[in-house]
């Protein structure tokens, strides 16, 4: 049985949204703030294509490696307290990075960023609902799935802007009193909650989070040492073994991280396989893209991100109405033609870049993505939520959360390993012909998960008025983490 202790009567429910949101937006911010600012970074410490790599997947990795942890840390030892540690964990990792003048260490702290950001992730939504009566849940799910969706759409633009008026490292100092606020914030706002206290799989945690690291590390480092190495036969090889071992796991412990019983729906095996192809083809691209703007075009940090707007804030206005018809036309229909849409533009972008390219011949390129990020979030995870039970649904959803990052690590490390691997140099002579491999290589991908979209269930429900809250939030759980 689950205990619950609600949040005081007193505390008003702007402030419970405030003191679960801001810490969703920075955790959201960092995803593609940082993006803008690599270029940059390459420039004054002198990082290698494979160290910006790993500054983007070091975040992303640690993320999905931890998530389902801090679901169930938050169960047993309270969502509060966990969430709050989350916030300051990612603080602190935002100091690090900040402080950094060298590759490696920006590394590390970006992994540490992305530890406090898997407990910050899951639990902002859960505490949020247990503090807002039903009342007002809808609206506060709406504005919290709205402020997460701006952290991301946003995160190019403050990036570029912060680079360009003072330093890279002022897109790590942003977030300082942010968190400094957010702390005392949590404390007095939300709720301190308690689930089921599951035995925690901290060795199920190990075997995913270093059969993943050795499979990325491998594609990262195949194209330097040879794919031919032992050290990258030996990575690849040992990390596709401690996948089979977590698997093995999760079918024999009593608490699993990810029940396995989840994958007998089609709707969650094929969804998540969905899921894992668009975000490795889109953030694998979107690496290769923003990059392009800065070092090709020699456009300045803040004009880049401004130039990639109707691709990343597209989502905010599409993503909402693709969710009020979805139960009339079905996800999978809107699934399908959001990854065409993503494909068209991935192709029209790759085919068109180049060193004196006007900005107007890249638009309708940014618009296609734009349409069919926004056509595929909510469908998506409906999707893969649909035949959930009520008692699994948030495992399938930090399973979701997990897929979500595993496929941006993948993306960036894989695509990046098809630009260097045809000569492609962070310099405006040597990076337009890979760069255009790399992204087709992406829109291959995102037109392969179209295909395997065309076998998910339809979708198609007509909703009755008094399920809309608890279908509300399970969607926005799952979107909005998606849109980080």
């Amino acid at each position: 049985m689950t205990k619950l202790r609600t949040a005081p009567r007193h505390v008003p429910i702007w402030l419970a949204i405030a003191a679960a949101s801001l810490p969703m937006f920075m955790a959201t911010l960092d995803n593609l703030v940082v993006t803008s600012a690599l270029p940059v970074i390459h420039r004054d410490t002198g990082a290698s294509v494979e160290d910006l790599q790993w500054i983007t997947n070091a975040y992303t990795l640690t993320f999905a490696a931890l998530i389902l942890l801090a679901v169930g840390l938050g169960d047993r030892l309270g969502r509060r307290h966990l969430f709050v540690a989350g916030i300051a964990v990612f603080t602190i990792g935002s100091v690090l990075c900040a402080l950094s003048s060298d590759p490696g260490p920006l590394i590390a702290a970006r992994a540490l960023q992305g530890a406090g950001a898997a407990a910050i992730t899951p639990l902002s939504l859960t505490l949020l609902v247990g503090s807002a009566g039903d009342r007002y849940r809808s609206l506060a799910i709406g504005i919290w799935g709205s402020v997460a969706g701006l952290g991301n759409a946003l995160g190019p633009v403050i990036g570029g802007a912060v680079v360009e008026h003072w330093t890279w490292q002022a897109v790590f100092w942003i977030n300082v009193p942010a968190g400094i606020v957010a702390v005392p914030l949590a404390v007095l706002a939300l709720p301190n909650t308690l689930g089921a206290k599951l035995r925690a799989d901290v060795l199920g945690v190990l075997l995913a989070g270093l059969g993943i690291l050795g499979i990325v590390f491998g594609v990262v480092r195949g194209n330097d040492l040879g794919w031919d190495d032992p050290q990258i036969i030996g990575s690849l090889a040992l990390g596709a073994a401690l996948i089979v071992a977590f698997v093995l796991r999760e079918a024999r412990t009593s608490s699993p991280l990810l029940p396995l019983r989840l994958f007998r729906d089609r709707g969650f095996a094929l969804g998540n396989t969905v899921f894992l192809a668009f975000n490795f083809g889109m953030f694998g691209s979107v690496f290769i893209l923003l990059q392009f703007l800065q070092v090709v075009q020699a456009e300045t940090p803040l004009r880049a991100g401004v130039e990639t707007l109707p691709w990343t804030l597209a989502p905010l206005v599409v993503a909402p109405l693709s969710g009020l018809i979805a139960p009339r036309v079905g996800t999978r229909a809107l699934i399908v033609a959001g990854l065409v849409s993503l494909t068209a533009g991935l192709v029209e972008l790759a085919l068109t870049i180049s060193r004196g390219v006007a900005y107007a011949t890249l638009l309708p390129g940014f618009v296609l993505a734009g349409l069919g990020v926004g056509l595929i979030f909510a469908p998506i995870s409906a999707a893969v939520l649909a035949a959930i039970r009520a008692d699994d649904q948030a495992k399938a959803s930090g399973a979701n959360a997990t897929v979500r990052q595993i496929g941006i690590a993948l993306g960036v490390a894989v695509l990046t390993a098809v630009f260097t691997g045809d000569g492609g140099q962070l310099t405006p002579t040597g990076y337009v012909d890979a760069a255009r491999t790399a992204v087709l290589v992406g829109a291959a991908v995102v037109l392969a998960s179209a295909v395997v979209a065309l076998f998910l269930p339809v979708g198609r429900t007509h909703r009755h008025e008094s399920d809309e809250p608890e279908v509300a939030a399970t969607t926005a759980e799952t979107v909005a983490p998606a849109a980080a």
